[in-house]
Order: structure tokens, then sequence, then C-alpha cells
């Protein structure tokens, strides 16, 4: 009980330290709402209008992220580990897909283009799969997350919690023995919602991730009531509640802030920008409405029918009296100067350089540029700034496949079935997969020396699962090329293979592999060939057949014949020691005659 009340008391000193950030996101939420007029600290202008070039950069942003969406390939580091990785490589998609982490993914990286920061938490969830548990991944939102202040690794924090608000029912129901102990607890920052967000039946539940003697140990509770310690589990307490001893928390990181594990996203970059546009707009906005309205100085004593001379329905105006020239006079505004146009294109063009998303990122290009290869050269060329946050994006989704591939580790002690992907992409399969390949193998040492055990490691590359249509057209026109070219010639494997090892594309191990293959079948080809020829020209000396020159014969007819457009007149079809196999050519007929003179008695005994 002390010690929930020491964690208690640790967890509001780093609320007190991440203040200004959750402030900082929660502003951010409103900018990316396009609300930024609420905020009346910043806009000057009353009902300013807002414009969505803040949003379509983020948008684009976020386009690129799901064209690149991640796929996990396991490479064992050892050669017993290879059908352990192919298992991997064939269950961890199946293990995404169930956690629907296409979804995650997609959160995840909105709040890190809005924020800086996109987080995910791995974790063992024992009451999925029937109660048999299994890995859970969720996107975790940063206002419920709390590490030690000044750090920049989250996994150097000496504690972490994760708040998250749960209905008191549901507690109770889970947990009875907190009746007593729930509401009362201090909120959690909170968005500025549109809707009503009641809190009230509901309690904030706390987990706390703590490292203690080199293990990492759990701990669940609400207030002063422990719902659950892996300290008080006979099962956890001296090995600790995950073998890996890492916090199940990963971060995904846009642009770095020094003493942080958090950075900050491109609505921090851009939203002062979009200020000026919106102020910007708002003016030329009015100025435009002002000069559109005609608007008259009209004297009190003018004697004018103010109903009549509004109405422009009526022909006939009265007046009473005598009516001046100064009795009523037009409402001049001034138009505003084209540099206030000219400056609000500028902001326009800043905010798109700002943020990388340029107009031939979506495919608008300027004049004089109308060729498709030149088009998506730009985009290419413009499209390194999503690169760049791909690669980082892809580090964390590599520390998340190796948080699962411990979770299976440790938790996979009973064999689970997986429908998967079958060969060649085509149809499925079932499989069966336990932790037996996973967990420390026992091993002789050399000489008979005593046993050792060698804990299976593995390691992910990461590949786009959904490329981009740039990156799809640009590896098709470029296989065309490699086939144009002759890359796929056996005759030319060797200069092939070396051309091959130094171009860099993706997928250049497989084409490697292939051609050095296709070349590898052809030698064995042509020294099948030659030792054929050997074994006629024995037969040749011993029985003074032909067979050596109509093997070389259909040798070269082979070599010549293309691919429908075979030669049936002069095609000569041998077996292995070059026999006559079908055909009723006049070679063939000579080669059958040859043979029967030199064994008179072949036909009988073939009979």
């Amino acid at each position: 009980m002390e010690q929930v009340r020491q964690a208690a008391l640790t967890l509001q000193e780093y609320k007190q330290g991440k203040k200004a950030l959750n402030e900082k996101i929660i502003n951010n939420e409103q900018w990316y709402r396009l609300h930024n007029q609420g905020d009346g600290a910043e806009m000057t202008l009353t009902n300013a209008p807002d414009s969505a070039w803040l949003f379509n950069s983020l948008a684009n942003k976020h386009a690129d992220a799901m064209d690149n969406y991640p796929e996990p390939n396991v490479l064992p580091r050892a050669k017993d580990d290879t059908e352990t990785a192919r298992q991997l490589s064939a269950i961890l998609p199946v293990v995404l897909e169930q956690n629907r982490y296409e979804q995650v993914y997609n959160d995840a990286w909105w709040y890190k283009i809005k924020h800086g920061t996109g987080c995910k938490m791995v974790v063992w969830d024992g009451s999925k799969a029937g109660g048999l548990g299994d890995i859970d991944i969720r996107m975790v939102d940063l206002l419920n997350l709390y590490w030690e202040p000044g750090i920049t690794d989250l996994q150097a924090s000496r504690n972490l919690f994760h708040v998250e608000m749960v209905d008191d029912e549901v507690l109770l129901e889970r947990w009875p023995w907190a009746q007593g102990h729930t509401g009362g607890a201090e909120q959690v920052p909170k968005y500025l919602y549109d809707d009503q967000v009641r809190t009230d039946g509901k309690s904030f539940v706390v987990d706390w991730y703590y490292k203690k003697a080199g293990r990492l140990h759990y701990c669940k509770f609400v207030n002063d009531c422990v719902l659950y310690a892996s300290e008080n589990d006979p099962d956890y307490a001296g090995r600790g509640y995950y073998d890996h001893g890492k916090y199940p928390f990963v971060m995904d990181v846009m642009f770095p802030m020094a003493g942080s594990p958090a950075g900050f996203g491109y609505i921090e970059l851009m939203k002062g920008t979009q200020y000026s546009i919106d102020v910007l707009g708002a003016a030329i906005t009015r100025n435009a409405d002002a000069a559109s309205r005609i608007r008259y100085f009209v004297n009190r004593g003018s004697g004018l029918n103010e109903a009549e001379f509004t109405d422009l329905d009526k022909s006939i105006i009265h007046v009473d009296g005598n009516l001046g020239e100064d009795a009523v006079r037009s409402v001049q505004v001034p138009v505003l100067s084209d540099i206030y146009v000219t400056h609000l294109n500028n902001k326009i063009s800043e905010l798109k350089e700002t943020s990388g998303n340029r107009d031939f990122s979506q495919g608008v290009t300027g004049s004089g540029v109308t060729a498709a290869s030149a088009i998506a050269a730009l985009q290419e060329a413009g499209s390194k700034l999503s690169r760049d946050a791909l690669k980082s994006a892809y580090r964390a989704f590599t520390e998340e496949c190796y948080l699962c591939i411990e979770l299976m580790r440790q938790f996979y002690t009973a064999p689970r079935a997986f429908r998967i992907t079958g060969e060649g992409g085509t149809g499925y399969e079932f499989m069966d997969f336990d932790n037996s390949g996973l967990v420390p193998q026992r091993e002789e040492m050399d000489f008979g020396w005593g046993v050792s055990e060698k804990l299976p490691v593995f390691d992910i590359n990461v590949v786009a699962a959904k490329k981009s249509t740039y990156s799809r057209l640009s590896q098709n026109e470029m296989a065309k090329e490699l086939y144009q070219m002759g890359f796929f010639n056996p005759e030319l494997a060797d200069q092939s293979a070396a051309c091959l090892q130094m171009m860099d594309f993706d997928g250049k191990e497989q084409v490697l592999e292939s051609v050095q293959k296709n070349g590898g079948l052809f030698q064995q080809v042509q020294q099948l060939q030659a030792t054929m020829m050997k074994m006629a020209a024995v037969l040749d000396a011993q029985n003074g057949t032909g067979i050596t020159a109509n093997m070389g014969q259909a040798i070269q007819n082979g070599e010549q014949a293309q691919p429908g457009k075979a030669d049936s007149k002069h095609k000569v079809t041998t077996d292995s020691i070059g026999n006559v196999a079908a055909g009723n050519s006049l070679a063939v007929q000579a080669q059958r005659r040859a043979q029967n003179n030199a064994n008179p008695h072949r036909g009988e005994n073939e009979t």
C-alpha cells in the first residue's frame, strides 16, 4: 500500500514535468480541427475564416505514410534458425492483422503528424483468444502517458505510468475488491471536445511500470487500491512481468526535442504561417465585401424617402423640398493594393515549402512540364521529406515486431493455429506455431566439453507492403528494361550478375538469385551436352553409327530455334544416349537406318 502511495506522488511529479507538452498537444488539436479562432490570445480578427492549407499538408503526409504501409520480413542470424524465421515471417503479419494494425498505424500517423510523436503499446492480454491470451497492440494518447522529466529515451525512465479512464461498473465487475476506492482521482488533461464528455461514474486506472534489480515489474491500481502487482504474483515475482525487460511502449518521433522522448510535428511548424494566411485572407475578404456594397451619406434635412431610395424596384423616389448636390453622396471604399494579394500568395507558398507539400507532389506541375517521366521524377525528388519520416516509422515498426517476438518467446507455450498466405502469394494454408523454436536451444560444445544454450535471435527487414503509384511504375519499367537488355539470358548470367551487384533497388536480391540460378542451370545443361557428345563418340567408335553428327545437329537446331518458330523439318529429338525419340523427318529416318544396320536384332529385341 505504501509503495502505491509513493507511486501516486511520483505520478504527480511526472504530471507537473509534462504540463507544457500536454498543453501544446491540446492546442495543436484545436488547430487541426480548424478551430483556431477559438484561441483569443492568438487570433486578433473576429470571425476570421479558416483556410485548409495546413490541413491539406497534413493529409498529404498521411497519404504518403499509408501508401508505404510496412510489412515485416524476419531473417535468421544462425543457419539452424532458418525455419523459425520463415514461420515468423508468415505469422507476424497475421498477428498484426488480428490486432487491426492498419487502423492502429493509421491513427498513430495522424497523431505523429499533428503532435510530433506517434506512440504504440505492445502488451500481453490474457483475456484474448478465449482466455489463452495473445498479443495486443494499441495506439497510445500521450496525454495518458507519463515519464521521468528530462530523459530522451523512454527506456531510461525510472518509472512509466499509463492512465486510462474506466467505467466504475466495468472496474468493479473485474476487480470486486476495488469497491469503495473508485472515483475521486485527479483527472488527466483532456481535449476541448465539441460534445459534453461526462467523467462522473468513472475512475482513472493507473498502469505503473517500473524497473527493479534489472527486471521489469507491473502494477495496476486505482487511487490507493492495488488491482494487480507482478511482485505479488508467484509466477512473475522473481523473473519480472516481461522477460524482455523493456517498457512495452514504442515512440515514433517526427522532429526530436532535447530533453524529451517526444517531438514536435508539422502543426507547430506551420501554424504561424497559417495564422498569417487566415488574417490576410480575412482582411482581403472584408475589403472585397465592403467594396461590393453601395453605401451613401445622406443629409438629415434632404427630405429623401429612404425606403424608396433603397428599394431598387422603385422607379420614382419622392423628395420633400429641394435636393442639393451634397444631400446624397456615395461612400468611396479604398481598394487594397495588389501587394496584399501577392503577400498572401507568398505566405501560401511559404507554407508549402515549409511542409514540403509542393504542387508536383500532388500531381500539379508548372507550364512546360508535360512528360510523364519528368512529372514522376519531380514527385520522387519532392518526396524526400516523406521518405525520411517513413524511415523513423519503420524503425519504430521494427521495434514493435521485436516486442511481438519476445512476447511469443515468453507466452506461446502451447501450439496455436494460424492461417497464412500460401506459397507464391496464392491461396492460404494452416500452420501450427509455438515457442519451441524461440526458447534457448541446448547444444553440445566442441569436443563434448559440456552443454551450452543458444538463444535464437532474428533480424527484421521492413518493406513497403503497399507501394505508391510511382514506386510500382518505376519498378515495372526497370523490369522491362532489364528484360530488353538481356539480363535474364542465361548465357549472359555472369555479366548480368556483375551489373546487378552494382545496382541498388528493392528486390535486387531476388532478381540476382534468379539470374544466378538460370546461369547455373545453363552451365549444367552445357556440361550434360558435352558428356552426351563424348558418349556418342564412344558409341560411334564401337558401332560405326552416326550419333555424334546427329546430336550435334540436334543441339544446333535447338539453339537456333526461336520460341513459336520451331523447325519441325530438321529438328531431331533424341534420348539420353542419342536414340531418336520421335519424329519422321528425313534426318530421323536416316538415323534409324544407321542404327538398324549397326544392330540388326534391335527391332526384334524391342518387340
